[in-house]
């Protein structure tokens, strides 16, 4: 339904205004958030790297919180497990989890690519009223 905005009061104006300034800042928040997530699985997956024979044995420091290591040693190079979700989480080999890390950026890619034109054109609709 079209709507004339010549025909509608100031009053109506400023709530559309604030309705599409609403609609921007939740589409730019979700943009925001997806990319947070898919810099997350990108880092998963570049640490994948270190798991090779060369470094099997190696002393490492283990995180038990965002900031408090302890000292461990890395015995298998081949397995990890991945956070699969509601607190599930799943033995994988290393190429199987990079493709599942790879398979979440590629589907978090989409989403962000869906949302960016409607926050585009929501923005410029706000940036003219």
């Amino acid at each position: 339904m079209a709507v004339n905005l010549t025909e509608l009061s100031l009053q109506q104006l400023e709530g559309l205004k604030t309705q599409f300034d609403q609609e921007v800042e939740f589409l730019t928040s979700s943009i925001g958030q997806l990319k947070v997530v898919q810099t997350k699985y990108v880092e998963a997956k570049d640490s994948l790297n270190v798991l090779n024979k060369s470094n099997e044995g190696k002393e490492l420091l283990v995180p038990l919180t965002s900031s408090m290591y302890v000292p461990g040693t890395l015995n298998d190079v081949e397995h990890v497990l991945v956070d699969v979700g509601t607190g599930y989480y799943v033995e994988k080999n290393v190429d199987d989890s990079k493709a599942f890390f790879k398979r979440k950026i590629d589907f978090l890619t989409k989403q962000i690519e869906k949302i960016q034109p409607a926050q585009q054109a929501s923005q410029a609709v706000a940036a003219k009223a």
